[in-house]
């Protein structure tokens, strides 16, 4: 059985397809959801909504309490550490991780960068030593897949596209998730959606297909291990 950690992050709610001021991106993890439970209904979802229970960022009394060892933590240090705790065995409990997010100012939401900041943490999810010389982080997870769902108001964000030096989000969480233990990476955006024309139709329907491709091919692969096994 798989285990899927589903995160929304826009701010938005979602109140249905094409209903005004609904939410793209949630739309999109819900069509993923839809067609992964299909194929996998005893699969457990763990599911946040960080947009509406948005994660503290951290201060100095968080970094205070990652910092001293655990063995001397006292109360205090523990209740500033909770949150952080329980999102970061939610990550470790899970194979999938899917996000979903809006590109906000071409980069992330607040309330995801400050979920990302409670997780990634020395001797929690990443070990630290200078033996390694230039590269001393190393993840302590593995073999967990994140499947990032966005929704973008301009377009052109892809590799080699017009406004590619200006993709901030997916890059950004590229680039964490490895300090999840993320080890397979995939992107599916919509685009134009302050254009509100054919192109952004369009583009919702090529993201929804892309995401039943996605599903099956998932599918395939952990079929293929199960048999292996």
């Amino acid at each position: 059985m798989t285990t899927l950690l589903h995160i929304d992050a826009s701010v938005r709610s979602f109140y249905g397809e094409g209903e005004k001021h609904s939410s793209i991106s949630k739309m999109l993890g819900q069509h993923l959801i839809k067609h992964w439970k299909k194929q996998h209904s005893d699969d457990q979802i763990i599911y946040r909504d960080i947009g509406e229970q948005t994660p503290n960022f951290v201060s100095q009394k968080w970094l205070e309490a990652v910092f001293t060892p655990e063995s001397k933590r006292t109360d205090a240090h523990r209740v500033v550490l909770a949150e952080s705790d329980q999102y970061i065995d939610e990550v470790a409990s899970t194979d999938i991780i899917l996000i979903t997010t809006p590109m906000y100012n071409y980069g992330m939401p607040a309330a995801l960068k400050a979920w990302f900041d409670q997780i990634i943490r020395i001797n929690k999810t990443f070990t630290f030593d200078l033996a390694r010389g230039d590269f001393p982080l190393e993840p302590i997870f593995s073999n967990k897949t994140l499947i990032l769902l966005s929704s973008c108001g301009e377009f052109g964000f892809g590799e080699g596209e017009i406004r590619e030096h200006m993709n901030h989000l997916g890059t950004h969480i590229k680039v964490l998730s490895h300090y999840l233990g993320v080890n397979q990476f995939f992107e599916i955006r919509s685009e134009y959606q302050e254009f509100g024309d054919q192109r952004h139709q369009d583009s919702l329907l090529a993201a929804k297909q892309k995401i039943e491709n996605l599903v099956s091919a998932l599918t395939r692969t952990s079929s293929k291990k199960m048999l292996i096994a």
